[in-house]
């Protein structure tokens, strides 16, 4: 079944509603974010950046739209609302990350990472923000081979979430990289780091972080290949 159209009520563009973030009414009549869209009563999309959002915000027109959304002009906005909602969408992500863990579908450790990436086993990889750039390096190059798009230049993705972030998510200790061995477990890490990079401000980067063969493209991460601003550089220098 396809995931169903949505429509944001500040840019006005339909698209999937697991790409978008829903908005909903607390019993006291407050704002809040409700990523996994599983609050009771009215809601409300949105699928623009934070930059915009906080535009909107500071302008009226989010709450313009609001009420249009929740028929109702008796409602109000938390401070930090645009905060809230990167943090929602970071929990997200680490919460999928660590019920992959849980599932089976995740190697950690480098050795095993490298391992699995030079067989061909792996359906995504992913760096936390400060991983060495030689350990990042050694790591794409084995994953290149094991998918025999040597010269290719795709490599694993630079998340904006720290070792000891990671670390956490996954209850084990001193996770630097992430390999994702089960392509449906990918997609689903993928989609919910899509939707926190698209909100937070990924910047394009030309390098794809999926390769051809797995039937994947930097588009599948919210454009191409987002790479996190605080971690542009250690990214761009991987190769």
């Amino acid at each position: 079944m396809s995931d169903p159209l949505r429509r944001c009520i500040l840019a006005g563009e339909s698209a999937p509603r697991d790409t978008l973030v829903r908005l909903a009414l607390s019993p006291d009549g407050l704002v809040l974010p409700d990523v996994r869209a599983k609050a009771p009563g009215r809601g409300a999309w949105i699928g623009v950046s934070r930059a915009a959002f906080e535009t909107a915000l500071a302008r009226g027109k989010l709450k313009g739209a609001l009420a249009r959304a929740f028929k109702i002009a008796d409602f109000r906005l938390p401070e930090g609302l645009p905060g809230m909602v990167a943090t929602a969408l970071e929990k997200a992500l680490l919460d999928r990350l660590g019920l992959e863990s849980r599932g089976g579908t995740i190697v950690i450790g480098a050795e095993r990472i490298e391992k699995s990436a030079r067989s061909g086993r792996l359906a995504l990889l992913l760096h936390a923000s400060d991983a060495s750039i030689d350990g990042n390096r050694k790591l794409d190059q084995a994953w290149r081979v094991g998918n025999g798009e040597e010269g290719s230049g795709a490599r694993g993705l630079v998340i904006p979430a720290s070792r000891a972030i990671l670390s956490v998510a996954l209850g084990r200790e001193n996770v630097v990289h992430i390999g994702v061995t089960d392509p449906g477990a990918a997609k689903r890490v993928r989609d919910a780091l899509a939707r926190w990079l698209h909100f937070i401000g990924p910047e394009p980067h030309s390098a794809p972080c999926e390769t051809a063969s797995q039937g994947a493209s930097a588009s599948d991460i919210s454009g191409p290949d987002p790479v996190y601003p605080a971690v542009a550089d250690a990214t761009t220098q991987g190769l």
